[in-house]
């Protein structure tokens, strides 16, 4: 193991160096390196493309038990982009400084690109031999959907996945710390489903100086102030309910599901981790309209990112209906299911038991993602996903907003800690 961890911060530095940013650059240059470091290790990988330049890359290591379903361990190569101006540091340089590897990406996610890739060069270069087969994907457009990425091999590559029973990616697996010298590892075993929008207000077209009670605007800009300043009613599924039970454990105080907002008044932090997983979500987040400023357009549009938990998603789109006003219709952008998966299982077990070996004071809990990841696509292939990436960083490091943020960085010490545990899991999963 002691290579794996030797060399995973400059792997991921090389991965951050390269601009995957999407959109703008495609993958296939880092989907190259990617391929030539398995290649180099004795590993044979398969790069496929979905489109000039969408490449995935994906290497099959043969385990112990190959009767087993194999295990695919994935990420994605993409990364949204980044304005140089605002970050302290390039934000493709790779900086280290302060004990962080500095870069987009860092957390989102070539950090666990760079530990699986460490990983797979070990047992390739060793010869040794993980519990069962594990599959490694790199992935593209995870950051634009999966288009030219999960969905995509999903519906036209499934043989890229044939024999894989189950999936872990991001999403989950990362230290939370509850003050009292405990941590909290979130293993995501569920997803808030995706209902992008597009609003279409349609009104009568006028001069900018004459009363209008049909103006496209107008309408527009108050369904858009409703919606986002709605707040959908707590609905407690069982992962976040467990979590905070376990939560209250640990704090020693008492947790009422009938009264939430009470209960993480007396939980300090959790309400950090768990606020964006209590209900469903609906923010406005682009508006257009209009092409003169002395003209009453007829016609404006937007954009709302609405988020479901499981099983909420036609409570999401019936209150986007009421809140809208008569002349504004919607239509999806795009859409994507929610997961929920039982927090059982020997994989389950094995991933609890590798990162408490590593860390004795650290607490799995199942979680609820609040975005979503190349896990949904995968679903459809009858695979089951789990988040997990096995970091254990400071808690004065701001992690959750650090992704798609500015100045995203992590420590390279998280890098090595989640080879180590890694390790384990492969050996024992």
């Amino acid at each position: 193991m002691t290579g794996a961890q030797d060399e995973v911060v400059d792997l991921c530095r090389d991965l951050i160096r390269i601009d995957t940013s999407n959109p703008g650059a495609a993958e296939r240059p880092a989907a190259e390196y990617v391929a030539e470091k398995l290649s180099d290790a004795g590993l044979e990988p398969t790069l496929v493309e979905s489109a000039p330049g969408r490449a995935s890359v994906f290497a099959r290591l043969s385990g112990v038990d190959s009767s087993r379903p194999a295990l695919l361990l994935h990420g994605h190569l993409d990364v949204v982009p980044a304005d140089a101006d605002e970050w302290s540091v390039p934000p493709f340089s790779g900086e280290i400084a302060d004990g962080m590897l500095w870069g987009r990406g860092a957390i989102d996610m070539k950090d666990f690109d760079a530990a699986i890739l460490a990983l797979a060069r070990q047992f390739g270069r060793t010869g040794e031999k993980p519990a069962r087969d594990i599959v490694f994907g790199f992935l593209a457009d995870e950051e634009g959907g999966g288009k030219f990425g999960s969905h995509w091999l999903a519906e036209n590559r499934p043989d890229l996945f044939d024999g894989v029973g189950e999936a872990i990616t991001e999403g989950g697996g990362v230290s939370f710390d509850l003050g009292n010298g405990s941590r909290l590892y979130p293993v995501e075993c569920a997803q808030r489903g995706q209902a992008w929008l597009r609003l279409t207000a349609a009104g009568r077209a006028g001069h900018g100086s004459s009363p209008n009670d049909e103006n496209a605007v107008t309408d527009l800009a108050e369904s858009l102030a409703r919606i986002g300043r709605h707040r959908f009613p707590v609905r407690l599924i069982e992962p976040v309910r467990a979590l905070l039970e376990r939560a209250a454990e640990l704090l020693g105080v008492p947790f009422d599901p009938s009264d939430v907002d009470g209960s993480l008044a007396r939980m300090g932090r959790v309400g950090e981790l768990v606020n964006v997983i209590l209900r469903n979500s609906a923010n406005p987040t682009m508006i257009s309209g209009g092409y003169q400023v002395n003209v009453i357009p007829g016609r404006a549009t937007a954009a709302v990112d609405g988020r479901f938990l499981p099983g909420y998603e036609q409570e999401l789109l019936d209150t986007i209906d009421e809140l809208l006003l008569p002349s504004v219709r919607r239509e999806f952008i795009h859409r994507d299911i929610a997961m929920e998966s039982g927090f059982d299982g020997p994989l389950v077990d094995a991933m609890c038991a590798a990162v408490t070996a590593e860390d004795p004071d650290g607490h799995p809990t199942p979680y609820c993602n609040a975005g979503g990841t190349d896990n949904k696509a995968l679903s459809g292939l009858g695979i089951r996903g789990f988040g997990f990436k096995a970091l254990r960083v400071p808690p004065e490091l701001p992690y959750n907003r650090l992704f798609h943020g500015v100045d995203e960085r992590v420590p390279v010490e998280s890098l090595r800690f989640s080879v180590r545990v890694l390790d384990r899991l492969l050996r024992t999963c």
